[in-house]
């Protein structure tokens, strides 16, 4: 039995996010489906992917990471070719390779790294737009630095989830978040020990209130304090946000 890693680039427009859903209209589509459709057909077993975590509606991935366990003796270069052929134009299994029979590409993670990419020019971008924010006004970014910050470290995210309150431990770690510009490009990547359901999204619509002036950092450590979804800010479209890379 050999247990393959794969590195996987999508595009997320098309998509209701990675996971597999339980639904009997087949037209919900998601990722996680696409490929293990394709791996079975290939192989002629029942493949069953594990993913490094799941991403919401529209979400996109550079480098999400999978693992799946098979009795399939193709080679690396034989199946990466069949997945190329096969998968849609918006779905590319980038790389694959036997790994050790531990590795668990959900439970092994040590943190995840996500970008939100934001157009701030006059104009939205035609050929980006599927992948990038646009928002015209100005953005205080050195304020929206500050209020950062203040999510910096273990703290308990509840204020900051679309989690119902209780459901599961709300506590995570955010090692560091960066804001960046180039020229108006601004990307603000963000990267922790693991993510709540719609987190960064909360985090990035608060920090762009925070940038229009609608907030004040000393407002997002109240926020935080006040552990309430209602008192965070809105979440941020879903298609600006793509998973950079994931670190075991």
């Amino acid at each position: 039995m050999r247990n393959l890693k794969m590195v996987i680039e999508y595009d997320g427009t098309r998509y209701k996010g990675w996971q597999k859903q339980n639904h009997k209209d087949s037209s919900v589509s998601t990722i996680q489906d696409k490929i293990e459709n394709v791996l079975s057909k290939m192989t002629g077993e029942n493949i069953q992917l594990i993913g490094c975590g799941r991403t919401d509606s529209g979400v996109h991935a550079e480098n999400y990471i999978a693992n799946f366990h098979t009795d399939c003796d193709l080679s690396i270069d034989t199946m990466l070719n069949y997945l190329y052929e096969f998968l849609p134009e918006d779905i590319v299994v980038k790389s694959m390779k036997d790994t050790s029979e531990r590795f668990h590409a959900r439970y092994n993670v040590k943190s995840k790294t996500y970008v939100y990419r934001i157009n701030n020019s006059k104009f939205r971008n035609v050929f980006n737009r599927k992948f990038v924010y646009h928002t015209d006004e100005n953005l205080n970014l050195n304020e929206m630095r500050r209020a950062a910050e203040v999510l910096i470290g273990t703290h308990d995210f509840q204020s900051f989830t679309s989690l119902k309150p209780n459901t599961k431990s709300t506590l995570r770690t955010i090692n560091y978040i960066e804001i960046k510009e180039n020229q108006d490009m601004i990307e603000i990547e963000v990267n922790g020990n693991g993510f709540l359901l719609n987190m960064v999204r909360i985090i990035v619509g608060t920090l762009l209130e925070v940038g229009k002036g609608e907030l004040s950092p000393l407002g997002v450590e109240k926020i935080l304090n006040q552990k309430k979804r209602s008192e965070a800010g809105p979440i941020a479209q879903a298609k600006g946000l793509c998973l950079k890379s994931i670190e075991y």
